[in-house]
């Protein structure tokens, strides 16, 4: 880790309500076995890094770690200086920037992540940390559905009211409107995905907006788009793409390119077998100036080679000696006196 010298640090900016959240599966996420915040968590490092350190510890977990946004954040510092900072963060041993892939086949991607530390570690342990299969999964958490209270540990249910008893009447009465059993009120069903995805195109761009009778006139054709094993994003996208300036009709439009651009129906894929290996995420660091991705140990301070050289060149720039400062001052003023004219 870099050499710490305690400064005075500028009060933490507020995050604001509006601060940008990632995608889900990127941004940011923080690492285990926390030390409790405190106002000195930062005290050793310079004024720049604890006032970006101390923003960006109270960032919420999926938060955007882009240096565009934390500078539209941070007003005292601009996108260059705020590099600069996450890179002596990094090698601090507060932070370090992973790629990890996710899914199998066909469906595999990349989810960028900036791990966050409060306390500062040194390589081993972010080496260790980040070759570990909790690690792997950290970067890329699988969605778990919410396990079914046990029936032992649920509240006792009520006892069942009993039956009412319906008011006798002569066989020649009329049953009367307070006597007939009251309507039970028919509960409106969820919007599908397709019919989401069409009602949410006119908001996007107010040339496509429907009506509820349009959407759900669309609807089918959307359905099949979607069964076909493609995404909201890539149908919202195709209806969006190269739109005129004017559209004078946008149901007839996209009931156009629904039936027109419909893609092909692909096979489903054969199931793996059991004895089939799990396939294990790749978790690859980037270096945090230039993003050149590696394994851990060959990022040290979360850096690569070459911006590793630079940042250690940086910091053994040695100040001028302050009487050597004083000299050269006083050399050229004797110099401007001597061409004073006499």
């Amino acid at each position: 880790m870099a050499t710490q010298h305690i400064s005075s640090a500028l009060p933490v900016p507020a995050v604001s309500a509006a601060y940008p959240m990632a995608k889900p599966g990127y941004g940011k996420r923080t690492a285990p076995d926390q030390q409790r915040r405190t106002r000195d968590n930062f005290a050793l490092l310079p004024t720049r890094e604890r006032y970006v350190a101390g923003f960006v510890d109270h960032l919420p977990d999926g938060a955007a770690m882009s240096v565009k946004h934390l500078a539209k954040q941070l007003p005292l510092y601009g996108q260059q200086a705020i590099s600069t900072a996450l890179n002596a963060l990094s090698v601090a041993g507060h932070l370090r920037r992973v790629r990890c892939s996710v899914g199998a086949g066909d469906e595999t991607r990349w989810v960028f992540r900036t791990f966050w530390s409060r306390t500062a570690r040194d390589n081993e342990w972010w080496t260790a940390y980040l070759a570990t299969e909790t690690a792997a999964q950290t970067a890329a958490p699988a969605a778990t559905p919410e396990a079914p209270a046990s029936p032992d540990l649920a509240a006792p249910a009520e006892p069942p009211a009993p039956a009412a008893v319906p008011p006798q009447r002569t066989p020649h009465q009329a049953p009367d409107a307070e006597s007939a059993p009251p309507a039970q009120p028919t509960r409106e069903a969820a919007p599908t995905p397709a019919y989401l995805a069409l009602a949410r195109l006119g908001r996007d761009d107010h040339r496509l907006a429907l009506s509820a009778h349009d959407c759900t006139a669309l609807e089918p054709l959307a359905a099949q788009w979607l069964d076909r094993g493609v995404t909201t994003d890539y149908l919202t996208s195709t209806l969006t793409a190269g739109l005129p300036a004017q559209v004078d009709s946008p149901v007839g439009l996209l009931r156009r390119r629904l039936t027109d651009k419909l893609p092909p129906h692909l096979p489903t894929t054969t199931s793996t077998p059991p004895d089939a290996p799990t396939p294990t995420h790749r978790l690859l660091v980037e270096c945090t100036d230039c993003g050149r991705p590696g394994q851990p140990e060959a990022l040290p301070d979360g850096l690569c080679h070459p911006c590793h050289q630079t940042h250690t060149a940086q910091d053994n720039t040695t100040p001028p000696d302050p009487t050597q400062i004083a000299a050269v001052k006083a050399h050229m003023a004797n110099l401007r006196n001597l061409l004073k004219p006499v």
